[in-house]
């Protein structure tokens, strides 16, 4: 009993660490990758081109992934792909011109964009089993994408932009690292089933595909944010201190939010909390398309705890509630799928938006945000969850 008790108390620690090294590379590339494009000579439409078309890689290797997971092994399945993400990285680091940029970087989409879903399924299965709550696990890797934040922020004043680069390398070298250091899962929390059964049920479920395209269509109304917030902002005058500052205050509401998810009331079931992040979504769209001033800027990135917090809490709590057994790898890799197409769509087209508008980009993100919610209002009335 007391082995079982040390691997059970050993699971958390282990889960937080990861979550911690995985936000770190978002951390510094989210807000910073655009900076690093634009120093290597690459214009705001080349930019839009680059982060759009690896998002659509991950349309061909979620699928793939996602289901080896489910049939093997999650956990070595994920030591694979963070390795092969850290070569990915250098690659992209190495590469000279947009052509060899966007081919290193769709490469390395392939193995970095199913380590978010495989994340998940990893910890919800390890969570479940031992009566633990995600949020409070996952705010670990909230917290890292503040320090991810602040030091490429620091970099950004301190050394020329087209070093960026390889603060990301780093931070993916420390997701490989801390996924070796995993637990294994036990195998009665790995339950292998056939794969037949999510498509034939879930996929003809309207409230599953309401949640899906709600959940997607939200997170890809931060297109425009994700793609030129920085690079609009150090336009105008704004350090990178001061922009990693902002970014991370809104992570900062939503780590708050992941702390306190258990004590929700009842009220708070998945499909209400993907309405409200679509609400949250609107607000802040509508508020920065009016190029808001800059006192105005850290009470706009307060509601990134709710655009963007409270969409994911509601459609990963959906599909942790709603999923076939042992096809909870394939859920989130339906999630993902729909979400990187929705986010390839909208970041494509931001790229043009933001060239011919500037900050009135944010209008159309604020119709996207509309639109997720009509989707969230859908799965909502189709189905009310008991459970949060």
């Amino acid at each position: 009993m007391r082995p079982d008790l040390r691997v059970s108390l050993g699971f958390v620690p282990r889960l937080a660490a990861f979550y911690a090294a995985l936000f770190v590379l978002p951390g510094v590339q989210m807000p910073f990758f655009p900076v690093w494009l634009s120093a290597k000579d690459l214009d705001a439409k080349l930019i839009g081109v680059v982060l759009a078309v690896p998002v659509v890689a991950r349309v061909l290797a979620i699928p793939v992934i996602t289901r080896q997971a489910d049939k093997r092994d999650v956990r070595a399945v994920l030591i694979v792909a963070s390795l092969a993400t850290v070569i990915g990285y250098t690659l992209v680091g190495l590469s000279a011109g947009a052509a060899a940029i966007l081919i290193t970087y769709t490469l390395t989409s392939l193995f970095s964009t199913p380590l978010m879903p495989l994340a998940e399924t990893y910890a919800l299965k390890g969570l479940v089993a031992r009566g633990r709550v995600y949020g409070p696990v996952r705010l670990w890797g909230s917290f890292a994408f503040i320090v991810g934040n602040f030091v490429a922020g620091f970099a950004a004043d301190a050394i020329p932009a087209r070093h960026l680069i390889w603060l990301m390398v780093a931070a993916s070298a420390m997701v490989a690292v801390a996924a070796g250091a995993l637990a294994p899962l036990a195998a009665s929390e790995a339950e292998p089933n056939g794969h037949g059964a999510l498509r034939q049920k879930s996929l003809r479920d309207p409230a599953f595909i309401a949640v899906l395209a709600a959940a997607s269509l939200i997170q890809a109304s931060h297109a425009v944010f994700y793609g030129f917030s920085a690079v609009q902002w150090h336009a105008a005058g704004l350090g990178g201190t001061y922009i990693a500052a902002l970014w991370a205050l809104g992570v900062a509401a939503e780590i708050v939010l992941f702390a306190v998810q258990g004590r929700l009331p009842p009220f708070f079931t998945p499909t209400v909390l993907i309405l409200i992040g679509a609400s949250a979504g609107i607000l802040r769209w509508v508020g920065m398309a009016f190029d808001p001033p800059v006192l105005i800027l850290p009470g706009l990135q307060l509601l990134h705890a709710l655009s963007f917090g409270a969409t994911h809490l509601g459609a990963l709590m959906y599909l942790a509630h709603h999923a076939p057994p042992g096809q909870a790898a394939t859920a989130q890799g339906y999630l993902a799928i729909a979400a990187g197409l929705a986010m390839a769509a909208a970041m494509g087209i931001s790229g043009v938006l933001y060239e011919d508008f500037g900050s009135g980009a944010y209008a159309a993100m604020a119709l996207v945000a509309v639109a997720g919610g009509a989707c969230g209002l859908v799965a909502h009335r189709t189905r009310r969850e008991p459970t949060r």
